[in-house]
This record gives C-alpha cells, structure tokens and sequence, in this order.
C-alpha cells in the first residue's frame, strides 16, 4: 500500500476510535507529519466522503455511523465476520489472529451503536480445542505465497524421514487440526503437499518462482481434478503419504 494511502488509514482509525474531538497537532504527532500535511488529509479523507467535523484550532471527530457506502453489511454478514475473525483468531498464527482482531475492530468502530453492540456480543464462537503445536514458520509462509517467493524447505515425512528441497509455495489449507501447504516442488518436478507441523527449517531465498500463483493454482486444481478421477489403486506415489486431514475431499500430504 502507498505511504500516503497507509498515513490516511492510520488518521482514519485514530478519528475513529476518539470519542472526543481531536487537536490537529496531536493527530500530526501521531502521525509523524506536518500540521499542513495533516490538514490536506483531512481535507482529502472528506473527499472520499468521510464525515469529518472541525477546523484548524478547534479540533476533529469522525461523526458516528460513518461508513462508506460500498462497505454497508446486513446483520447477517457482521456475524459472518465477526464469525469468521474469532476462528482466524483461535486457529491462526499469532500474526493473522491480530490482523483478523484488528479487521473486526477497525469495522466495528465504524459501525453505529446498535450494530457496534451487535457484532461485540455476537453469540457465534469459533474455539479451540484441540492440541496447539508450535508452527513459527507460517508467517514465513503466507508471505512466500502472497509475493510469490521461493522457499528452501527441510521437511520431515510420516516415517520421520528429512529431505531438503525448493518449493514454490501457492497456497495453504487451515483443516481441522492441521495446515497443509500446497506447492511446486523442484526435488520431485511436480506438485506435493506438505504439513506445516513437519517442517523441521524453512528459508527465504530472495528468488520469485518462474509462474505467477494463479496459474499455478489453476494447474493444481486440474492436477487435483484428474487425480480424484482416478481409481484408487492409481493413486498411490512411491514418495507420498497420507495425511489426517478430517475431511475426505481434502489433498492429502505429499513429500
């Protein structure tokens, strides 16, 4: 996101989350901008319609119920939110359950009292029961797979058995008790899957793999299509496994 685009979101949730109006000069200081650069944010962040109050040495406040029209929910869909960030929340690394809590209060502070009330009371949890395992490389590899990123992977089978290989990561599966990677891998020259409780190291390497991440997903949905196609004594790779995933149409692991 440009730097100026991020400095007005940041303004925006600073107005949003006052209840007070605000002094421009503490909005610049948070900011790390000029009370003429400030002002031109202002002006700009009315612009594209949001309802700001104030002028220069009185103060601003975001009035309530602000929202921009493209982004109006029904009830339904704020619980579908709301839903859907507390599972990010309980099932994520620690990275993506603060974006999602983040995302959840960013909407809320937006919203007008009674739908604020609505979405902070919701009624629909998403826990988490099982046993948590340490995963530290997932930041890692949702950042590989959002700018298309090479990886160095050292990776342990079913059997315990490590191998090291270059994937191209495109895409990962939260399942019920596992994270499953799909990726290209160089070793094998096809596509494998991969959990990410057996990663035993994983690496930058600072190259973008060759394909954008769309064509490679379009070629494993294909992959995938014609494998379930086939019978089941077809099926089995000298180099695969399978891996519990507690659904039955999901890929299983690959090595």
């Amino acid at each position: 996101m440009p730097m100026r685009a991020t400095r007005l979101l940041t303004l925006l949730d600073e107005l949003r989350r006052r209840r007070k109006p605000v002094q421009g000069a503490v909005l610049a200081e948070l900011l790390g901008v000029s009370l003429r650069t400030l002002y031109r944010d202002i002006e700009a962040l009315r612009g594209q319609g949001a309802d700001i109050a104030g002028d220069p040495g009185v103060g601003y406040q975001l009035r309530p119920g602000f929202l921009l029209p493209s982004m109006m929910f029904t009830t339904e869909e704020l619980e579908a939110l709301a839903l859907g960030a507390r599972w990010v929340a309980a099932h994520a690394d620690p990275d993506l359950a603060t974006s999602a809590s983040k995302a959840m209060d960013r909407i809320a502070g937006v919203l007008p009292d009674t739908l604020r009330l609505q979405v902070e009371t919701s009624g629909l949890f998403a826990p988490y029961w099982g046993q948590t395992t340490a995963e530290p490389w997932l930041p890692l590899l949702r950042t590989a797979i959002r700018e298309e990123q090479a990886l160095l992977l050292r990776y342990a089978d079913a059997g315990g058995r490590a191998s090291e290989r270059v994937i191209w990561p495109f895409a990962m599966a939260f399942l019920a008790e596992i994270r499953l990677l799909a990726a290209w891998c160089e070793l094998r020259g096809g596509f494998r899957h991969f959990r990410a409780d057996r990663v035993l190291s994983l690496e930058a390497t600072g190259q973008r793999y060759p394909q954008r991440r769309h064509q490679l997903l379009k070629r494993w949905r294909e992959h995938e299509r014609q494998r379930r196609e086939q019978p089941a004594s077809l099926l089995t790779e000298p180099d695969s496994s399978p891996a519990h995933t507690g659904c039955p149409h999901s890929p299983t692991e690959s090595a």
